[in-house]
């Protein structure tokens, strides 16, 4: 079915979880979306979703960032991954770390944390374990706002692949 001939609910069904934990980014860019047609393709739906996420206020932009989970934390472990990020994870490697990478992560993600006060994201798909972690080092030397726009782009690039994928 097409996005563009969906209710309000089918929609946020068939597209809420394309941002993680925050199925308000599909509904207002379905409410606010006068020309529907252009939420057929995926990268007209991705563009009118980022869109909504990049009108937010800062507020909300944290809301958004801070509904990551850690990258190979304590959510993967526990299996409370939702079903796209622990996909995402494991096509990066991240499910297979020796317990030393894990111990690298697990210092990083406190780390980085303690500076920005929100989680690391990347888009993981494309990336290896190394090319993770040194990202995730590089990252630790930005500044706040610098940081929080990277986390932001990263989110959209995520609702991007999994836009990808539902198309597919």
């Amino acid at each position: 079915m097409k996005p563009s001939t969906m209710n309000l609910d089918d929609f946020v069904t068939s597209f809420g979880g394309v941002y993680e934990h925050s199925p308000w980014i599909a509904s207002q860019t379905w409410q606010v979306c006068a020309d529907k047609t252009q939420l057929d393709t995926p990268h007209g739906l991705a563009a009118a979703l980022a869109n909504t996420s990049n009108a937010a206020d800062t507020k909300t932009k944290l809301q958004l960032i801070r509904a990551h989970p850690d990258l190979a934390g304590k959510a993967a472990i526990s299996g409370k991954l939702t079903r796209e990020s622990a996909g995402e994870q494991k096509g990066a490697g991240l499910d297979q770390c020796t317990p030393e990478q894990f111990a690298h992560f697990t210092w990083l993600n406190a780390s980085y944390r303690q500076k920005f006060g929100f989680p690391f994201i990347i888009a993981v798909k494309g990336h290896d374990i190394g090319s993770i972690l040194q990202a995730f080092e590089a990252r630790l030397c930005h500044y706040p706002g610098q940081e929080m726009a990277e986390a932001l782009r990263q989110i959209d690039r995520i609702a991007g692949y999994r836009i990808e994928e539902i198309f597919t």
